[in-house]
């Protein structure tokens, strides 16, 4: 491909935020065609950079140029989407001044990604507001694309789709995301930022890791050439990166032989009594599901399922958005009650559940603190005594981090914290719900070295088909029909199967039977709401969007790093009102579905 003139530069970059420079005399060339990912580890600036180009943020010192008559769109991590009566008018409001003439262009977006147009931004999913977010970025066809985690929240489908979407824009793109298989497909270039420093290749996503290796074992050689004294983060850096690509090898033929042991299970349940009720194997036995069914307003969600679930499986589940993986989840762990079958847990059963809305931290803590609630210098991790700074070190904190306060972390760097303070609690059960959400990849990288040594059982819930691929030992897909099926195999390789499916169903000549003129008997009866229900239809989507914004407001308000050191009191009654709001809104959301019409 032959690159134009560059049509954005900013040289000798420089910000900072108190005493921490994020960037020092940072250089950066746009040209049109190229697509870049941006990568670099949690705090170390990529979000603020993407903002520094977009112009809503401005550099400390930088000289910069953009090309005259050149359009930028910036689509932020967690877009606001206030202030819009529907997702259509989000989609039309990229469009500027010329959304009468160009509106065809959003609803040919909006039909392409499925969005629900009439959906209201307050009460639309997560999955819904990112579609839309997204298509407002691209609708008036800009000349950069600036997209921070474009992946969060969507399903694998609509990931396909946008890969597709972007291998056909004509424009300069720079990506953040954690989803390796997405970068892998859709860039051209990477722009890795690290220490202040942005360094470029232009290579394909796949160069990374050696390219990344190369620059540390470079900078380690000139040190010692130079005859001074290694940079302990350079070191601690590289150390972990050798570490870690020689970890990979054997975590893969692990998982190979785990895959296979599952399979065996699977085979070996046709012939076993699933009623077990003692001896070695009912030790062994995590969850036992039998003819799971459960439907909302007459729509199956899981029809007749059956599984059973051994100690040291890793189980993920996929599917698209309202597939249902998350009722799942809930039935399986007894969070929900099935309309018919069962589901029995272990009574020796320790539940850490890793929620994808994350725990509130208290900003005023430390991160030793936070580790360490009742004091002293030490962490128990599986039952056993780890001093904090070196388990901090395992997650990729340095030792002058101990004693900061929480506040003061970028928002992957507290996802870093939550997990590390999780994967300490005593457990035999993880459930993940979408894990890698706003992870960098070497933090991703230490929670598939963390779940590939951990001896316990694991649900996954995840849209990362390269974290799949590495952690899953079977696959549950849902198809959103009400079957539930499960699968030996990578993530990678069930996806190519569906779609060699679909491909073979489309192939096949139909023969048109003669219609069946339908008699009034056969007809299905619309269900009656009674009035009680068609009240409380009416009433919960206004209850919804309250309950939303109470808790938005509750978050904020916890997150203010002056509110525990005025009122202890108050902020531990605003956190337990906080969890009591999230399960009554988790309630009225289930009532709200089972009454759909």
């Amino acid at each position: 491909m032959d690159f134009d003139a560059p049509i954005y530069t900013i040289k000798n970059a420089h910000l900072q935020f108190g005493e921490r420079p994020l960037f020092t005399g940072l250089e950066l060339y746009l040209t049109k065609g190229r697509k870049y990912c941006l990568v670099g580890r949690n705090g170390s600036g990529k979000s603020t950079l993407l903002k520094v180009i977009a112009g809503q943020t401005e550099a400390d010192n930088a000289e910069t140029f953009l090309q005259p008559g050149t359009a930028i769109s910036y689509m932020a991590q967690e877009d606001d989407l206030a202030g819009f009566a529907t997702l259509r008018d989000v989609v039309l409001s990229g469009l500027g001044e010329h959304q009468a003439e160009s509106a065809y262009k959003a609803d040919i977006l909006i039909e392409r990604l499925e969005i629900a147009g009439n959906a209201d931004p307050r009460t639309a999913s997560g999955g819904e507001r990112k579609k839309a977010a997204l298509a407002r970025a691209l609708v008036n066809d800009p000349d950069i694309l600036l997209l921070d985690e474009p992946t969060n929240h969507l399903d694998i489908t609509t990931i396909e789709k946008l890969e597709e979407m972007i291998s056909k824009f004509s424009g300069a793109l720079i990506v953040i995301s954690h989803d390796r298989a997405f970068l892998k497909h859709v860039c051209d270039g990477i722009i890795w930022l690290d220490r202040g420093i942005a360094r470029t290749l232009n290579k394909k996503f796949d160069a990374f890791e050696d390219w990344r290796d190369a620059v540390y074992e470079q900078e380690e050689a000139e040190q010692n050439r130079l005859n001074k004294k290694i940079e302990s983060e350079t070191r601690w850096l590289h150390k972990g990166v050798t570490a870690r690509r020689k970890r990979n090898q054997g975590r893969l033929h692990r998982l190979y032989d785990l895959r296979n042991e599952r399979r065996d299970q699977i085979k070996k349940t046709g012939s076993v009594d699933l009623n077990i009720d003692g001896g070695v194997i009912q030790s062994k036995l995590i969850i036992e599901a039998k003819h799971l069914s459960k439907s909302f307003n007459g729509r199956p969600i899981v029809n007749d399922f059956s599984l059973r679930v051994m100690q040291g499986n890793k189980i993920g589940v996929i599917g698209a958005n309202g597939a249902g993986k998350t009722t799942l989840i809930k039935l399986l762990t007894g969070r929900l009650a099935p309309d018919s079958g069962y589901a029995r847990l272990a009574k020796t059963t320790q539940e850490v559940y890793f929620d994808q809305n994350r725990a509130v931290l208290d900003p005023t803590k430390t991160l030793k603190e936070t580790l360490c609630p009742d004091g002293g210098d030490h962490v128990f991790v599986k039952g056993e005594p780890r001093h904090v700074y070196s388990y901090l070190k395992d997650f990729l904190f340095s030792p002058a981090q101990a004693n900061t306060p929480v506040s003061v972390l970028s928002g992957g760097e507290k996802n870093r914290l939550i997990l590390a303070r999780d994967l300490a609690k005593p457990s035999n059960f993880l459930v993940l719900d979408e894990p890698t959400n706003d992870l960098d990849m070497d933090t991703l990288d230490l929670l598939q070295d963390a779940l590939e040594t951990y001896k316990g059982t694991v649900l996954i819930v995840s849209h990362d088909r390269d974290f799949l691929d590495n952690t899953a030992t079977s696959l549950l897909y849902m198809a959103g029909d009400g079957s539930v099926v499960e699968h030996v195999d990578s993530c990678t390789h069930l996806l190519e199967k569906i779609k060699e499916r679909e491909k073979e169903k489309k192939n096949v000549p139909t023969v048109k039977e003669p219609v069946k003129k339908e008699s009034r008997s056969e007809r299905p009866k619309a269900i009656r709401l009674s009035y009680n229900d068609k009240r409380a239809l009416e009433r919960l989507p206004g209850e919804i969007a309250e309950l939303e914004q109470q808790i938005k407001a509750m978050e904020e308000k916890l997150a203010d790093p002056d509110f525990y050191a005025q009122s202890p009191a108050e902020f531990e009654q605003t956190a337990a009102k906080l969890e009591q709001s999230k399960t009554l809104l988790d309630e009225k959301e289930t009532r709200w579905l089972e009454l759909l019409p």
